[in-house]
């Protein structure tokens, strides 16, 4: 009977959660970037982005995201293709993702017909002319920062870890503090800041839902502090393990949209 209980014990606190103090910053983030940008094996997604300046004049991009999850490697591939407006469509953007190197990217441009790398220096330039960078659409690596664990609070109502993120190498921003939820594993905000402890952009997780199991930030919104721009952007009819190939993510596609998955 002795046994029983304390197997039944070591049950029960096995399925408990970890508490801060067993939490690293390190192990914090990494488990928010696999929530937010590696649930599900594969996804797909139509996604609605309006840019958005000071007066409130709107300019709006309509494109399906595809991605798709390459076993346990933690090597990810990523597609978009553009629906409109006129002038953007047919456009696509293809990543290549690596855990602990660079990604590669590339972008095909259909009025020049031309595929052009994406260089990774770039990878905190605008993505497309919105307030989010290449590497806010397809992630970064845990790696790249370090990342300190500062407190608990609440945050609109959800339990959140605050982690202070300092990149290692050259960046546009000297450090980032996230509001992650502690049992939805989303970031709820991300607050970036200069070398002067002057705030840059500001993200938000406006609307969570849950989607085949899969939590998932279906509004959200980065601001420019700086010159008062904002990016919306929402996720419809998002749908997880809908098959995808890896072949689907090659420069062939780029130039010749998957029709059956981009519709």
């Amino acid at each position: 009977m002795k046994i029983f209980w304390s197997a039944l014990f070591v049950l029960m606190t096995a399925a408990l959660p970890l508490s801060a103090a067993d939490l690293s910053g390190n192990e914090i983030v990494q488990r928010s970037l696999e929530t937010f940008y590696y649930s599900g094996g594969d996804l797909r997604a139509r996604v609605n982005m309006k840019l958005i300046n000071p007066q409130g004049q709107v300019r709006e991009r309509e494109m399906t995201m595809l991605r798709l999850n390459l076993g346990q490697s933690g090597d990810q591939r990523y597609y978009l293709y553009f629906h409109a407006p006129a002038d953007v469509k047919g456009t696509a953007f293809l990543v290549w993702k690596y855990p602990g190197k660079d990604s590669d990217r590339w972008i095909y441009i259909p009025a020049v017909k031309l595929v052009k790398r994406i260089a990774a220096d770039d990878k905190r330039s605008s993505f497309v002319g919105s307030d989010f960078t290449y590497e806010d659409v397809s992630g970064r690596n845990v790696e790249d920062e370090t990342h300190t664990l500062l407190r608990q609070e609440a945050l609109g109502g959800r339990p959140v870890y605050v982690v202070e993120s300092r990149p290692k190498g050259v960046a546009d921003y000297a450090r980032r503090l996230s509001w992650i939820d502690r049992e939805r594993w989303l970031p709820l905000k991300e607050e970036y800041f200069d070398g002067h402890n002057e705030p840059l952009r500001t993200f938000t997780a406006d609307k969570v839902e849950q989607k085949n199991d899969h939590w998932t930030v279906m509004l959200r919104t980065m601001r420019n502090l700086q010159n008062g721009h904002r990016t919306e952007v929402v996720f419809r009819d998002v749908e997880y393990g809908v098959g995808l190939k890896q072949e689907i993510f090659s420069e062939r596609y780029l130039r010749d949209a998957p029709a059956q998955w981009v519709r």
